[in-house]
């Protein structure tokens, strides 16, 4: 059968497991580990990507991550592509070291997140990585440490906010409630329930499934989903709307330079006003606008736009992110704004 194609739609949560060739070890030291944790650092801190849960096992990882200014395709990716590349030069190899297709699902956030949080912070202790429960909580090569307040250096990159939040008012207490609740997940052993498959994991199986249909309720699923019926439809419409927008923009030949034309019209400035450098509110205004709908709209990366006007990323995605609050305050459209000139 042809594989589906991923979903993404921005904000999205997505669970993703990524193995070694034949099962084999993609980590065999912690020089490897700390190559693997640097990329992941750097590109998801360019790309605005949160990242809520992580552990690396010797031969597979998992990442709970929320989709930023890349498509997590993308961003995974440059992400392996790099990684394997080095590997293997360091350790004099050839050839395919990650399993063909790495596994993305897509996350129902209010019901799934501390759950997948819970479940991937306790692979290593599953696997045998770390001797004991007490043990995990310092062990380097997971988020559960840095929750804790552990891991000093990856703290301020990791997302935790959304997850302490969830436990208490302070983050001493709410540090407590979590790594109880992470210990009360200990005996519930391997949840195959969090692998994906929408409502259909969700409601027990394809048996119960079945029983809902026959019973003329009607439930939708995806394998590519973690989520209930109403979230699945929900993801599977944003998605195709998101796939068609993109097309209609590539139809109608809608690329940078015509952009341009659009942000400079849309705010009264001259073309090449548009890209200017520095640091009048105007400059900044116009390259805001021009980024946030690059990026999100025509789907253009952060890197060639970085390149284009000769910023860093890190700059470009400050730029969407003011954009984005620019569009809202003024209401535009860029559809609309292109339909108009058409």
């Amino acid at each position: 059968m042809p594989r589906h194609a991923r979903i993404d739609i921005p904000g999205a949560l997505h669970h993703i497991i990524c193995r070694g060739i034949e099962r084999r070890d993609i980590f065999c030291d912690d020089r490897d580990r700390d190559d693997f944790m640097s990329r992941l650092v750097e590109i998801t801190t360019i790309t605005s990507t949160r990242c809520f849960a992580w552990a690396l096992i010797p031969n597979h990882f998992h990442l709970l991550l929320e989709t930023g200014l890349m498509p997590i395709s993308s961003l995974m990716q440059k992400l392996l592509t790099g990684y394997a590349t080095a590997f293997n030069l360091r350790h004099r190899r050839q050839g395919h070291l990650f399993q063909n297709r790495y596994k993305s699902i897509l996350c129902q956030e209010e019901t799934y997140l501390l759950e997948l949080v819970r479940y991937i912070h306790l692979n290593p202790l599953r696997a045998g990585v770390v001797p004991s429960f007490e043990a995990l909580g310092d062990y380097r090569y997971c988020g559960h440490g840095c929750i804790l307040g552990r891991n000093r250096s990856l703290e301020s990159w990791m997302a935790m906010d959304r997850i302490l939040e969830r436990f208490g008012s302070s983050v001493k207490e709410s540090q407590l409630a979590y790594e109880t609740f992470v210990l009360d997940g200990v005996a519930k052993g391997h949840r195959s329930d969090l692998s994906g498959g929408g409502l259909l994991r969700s409601t027990g199986g394809w048996r119960e499934l079945h029983s809902a249909r026959e019973a003329g309720i009607c439930l939708n699923s995806d394998e590519r989903i973690l989520g209930d019926s109403d979230f699945v439809d929900f993801a599977l419409q944003a998605a195709e709307e998101n796939l068609e927008a993109k097309s209609w923009y590539r139809r109608e030949e809608v690329d940078l330079q015509k952009l341009i034309s659009i942000v400079a019209k849309a705010l009264g400035m001259e073309r090449d006003e548009v890209c200017a450098r520095g640091k009048h509110p105007r400059h900044v205004q116009a390259r805001s606008l021009l980024c946030y709908w690059a990026v999100r709209e025509i789907g253009l990366t952060a890197t060639l736009l970085a390149k284009f006007l000769r910023v860093s990323q890190p700059a470009v995605t400050q730029a969407v992110e003011r954009g984005e609050r620019l569009v809202a305050e003024k209401g535009w459209k860029l559809r609309e704004l292109v339909e108009r000139n058409l």
